[in-house]
């Protein structure tokens, strides 16, 4: 598999170029991640496509790198699984439930903590809600990224992986099951100071796991409907 399949290289040049264009644009003072970037739905700033231009952005060059490597690693073999049309889709759709999954739970934690209030303190400066809402921002492939591994974890679950800093393979299977472990835990947990959306990543996850059941499903019936036709 030398060759790069067609959707697996575009989205790596289109990440890439958006990338680049962020940062051009940053000389000129635009903010394109504030823009394109996913708002929470009750901010001002939130536009409806956000919840899918956010996907192609990303913040510094390690978090752009590890993405692209990880859709260069599995989304190659993804795309020769399932044929181009069904891995864009798929792409796609997981990366709409991460950002879903993420719109859900900060709907919760305001609900929870922010609701009563029409101003926030933030380190001693106090500023309208509507302020502290526009600064809520989610960019990155991380949960496209994060189905895209489910559903190799899916597919080839026995097939042994080499993840630094572990010195022996690691099967599929239990690195994606230690993966959800850890988003869920360090979402629940609540680790803010990160700056990671685990939450998203794990809506990532599960929206790849619906769809693979439903295609599972959808052939399982169309195998069982040959079957009875034969007979």
């Amino acid at each position: 598999m030398n060759k790069l399949p067609p959707v697996t290289k575009n989205l790596l040049i289109i990440n890439v170029l958006c990338w680049m264009g962020t940062m051009a644009m940053e000389k000129y003072n635009i903010d394109v991640n504030y823009y394109l970037g996913l708002h929470f739905f009750l901010a001002p700033a939130f536009r409806i496509w956000q919840l899918i231009t956010y996907m192609f952005l990303h913040e510094g060059f390690q978090h752009i790198f590890f993405n692209m490597f990880a859709v260069w690693m599995f989304g190659r073999i993804m795309e020769a699984e399932w044929g181009s049309k069904r891995f864009l889709l798929f792409y796609l759709l997981c990366g709409l439930g991460a950002g879903l999954c993420q719109e859900l739970c900060q709907f919760v934690h305001y609900e929870m903590v922010f609701s009563k209030f029409t101003s926030v303190d933030i380190g001693g400066s106090v500023i309208p809600m509507s302020q502290y809402l526009n600064s809520i921002l989610t960019v990155g492939a991380s949960g496209a990224v994060y189905g895209i591994l489910l559903g190799y974890g899916m597919t080839y679950p026995n097939n042994p992986l080499f993840i630094i800093p572990f010195p022996f393979p690691i099967k599929a299977k239990w690195l994606v099951i230690g993966y959800v472990v850890l988003e869920l835990g360090l979402g629940i947990r609540g680790s803010a100071a990160d700056n990671v959306a685990h939450f998203a990543h794990l809506g990532g996850m599960l929206a790849g796991l619906l769809i693979i059941l439903c295609w599972r499903h959808k052939e399982k019936k169309k195998r069982d409907n040959h079957i009875n036709f034969t007979w």
